[in-house]
């Protein structure tokens, strides 16, 4: 989740407590129109206000984002602290209707219930329990408990849920750190499975011996270039052949044919540009796609290609000299790379009956 997002969601978080204190205060002024808070209307009005003001500067503090600087930036566990020093100051104010309103306890408590961890849950709950009972005995020493049996029996009420809510609590708290590690063990998972695939698509797309496209994957490439060609740009295409392979093969052995076909494939990456496209087309027979470039760009490119082959010596192999001969077009917008790569192959057959070790080409319209 993004920083934004979070914020986001906090917000939206604190938004619902400060639609919950304004339930509460709802509730609270129908018992002080009931007659049931002891205390003056002023004092009422001015509790009013204070809980207004908490819930403006808590709106402050996270439109503003100064909850990011706390460790816990819900700002869970001071809310809860601060609706309970409120929930405590309500039931010692009312009078007969403080058994009704003992259940906003429990609602407060819930605010904690998923974002406070076991030991924070629990020093909350001792906290209201110990506020409950430190408001019963200030007023039994100054004689103004009503009913004794009444305050004990609410005691134990309060108590049996507390102590209810923080075993929930922890059952709640492991169940979401047992699906956090899930989640992150799901997440390995599939992350290795995505490099799994990564490198399954890597072995269907790539020729084993050069470490080059195979022909299957230059015919899929070729065609998604070809098909968002634009008017006016043309591409360069070519088939690569090198000379005399099956004798390097008779005489040296196919380990030195392989050894040649990698000096290629070294030579030829070495000299292409990172957008062009070169593959192993089957054989000792390449393929090259450059990538928006002219006819002129497409020589200068396999007569480089060529020179190069010809300096190259594959180390541990005596040979006379390396060679290889090029069929090069054009692909044009709206052609077809069958035909295309038919126009290179007999460009390729031309330049080998020439006398190989040379480029040839069947340039769109001129050869077609």
């Amino acid at each position: 989740m993004t920083e934004h997002a979070l914020q986001k969601l906090l917000l939206k978080r604190f938004l619902f407590a400060a639609a919950t204190y304004a339930l509460v205060l709802l509730l609270f002024w129908a018992a002080v129109v009931g007659g049931f808070f002891s205390e003056s209307s002023g004092v009422a009005v001015a509790g009013s206000v204070l809980v207004v003001l908490s819930q403006i500067a808590l709106l402050v503090v996270f439109l503003t984002g100064l909850n990011k600087r706390f460790a816990d930036a819900s700002l869970t566990e001071f809310q809860v602290w601060l609706g309970l020093a409120g929930q405590t100051w309500l039931i010692a104010c009312l009078d007969t209707a403080r058994g009704a309103f003992m259940v906003l306890y429990v609602v407060i408590m819930l605010f904690g219930l998923f974002h406070l961890d076991r030991r924070k849950f629990l020093r909350c709950a001792a906290l209201v329990f110990a506020s409950f009972v430190v408001l019963n005995l200030w007023e039994a020493s100054h004689g103004q408990m009503r009913d004794p049996r009444l305050a004990f029996i609410q005691g134990c009420a309060l108590f049996a849920v507390l102590a209810w809510l923080s075993f929930y609590a922890s059952y709640v708290q492991a169940s979401r750190h047992r699906m956090r590690q899930r989640r992150y063990a799901l997440q390995a998972h599939q992350d290795t499975l995505r490099g799994m695939m990564r490198q399954l698509e890597d072995l269907v797309a790539t020729d084993e011996l050069t470490s080059l496209f195979n022909r299957r994957h230059f015919l899929r490439l070729a065609s998604r270039e070809l098909s968002a060609l634009a008017k006016g740009t043309q591409h360069g295409l070519a088939l690569i052949d090198l000379d005399h392979f099956k004798r390097i093969n008779d005489v040296h052995g196919h380990a030195a044919g392989d050894q040649v076909l990698q000096t290629f494939a070294t030579v030829a990456t070495a000299s292409l540009r990172d957008g062009d496209v070169l593959a192993r087309y089957g054989g000792e027979e390449f393929v090259l796609l450059l990538l928006d470039s002219h006819a002129e760009d497409l020589t200068l490119c396999c007569e480089r290609l060529r020179l190069a082959f010809a300096d190259a010596r594959p180390e541990g192999l005596e040979l006379d000299g390396l060679s290889l001969s090029v069929g090069m077009t054009l692909l044009l917008p709206g052609d077809d790379l069958d035909d295309a790569l038919h126009r290179a192959d007999q460009a390729l057959y031309r330049a080998k009956r020439s006398g190989r070790n040379r480029c040839a080409a069947a340039w769109e319209p001129i050869d077609a």
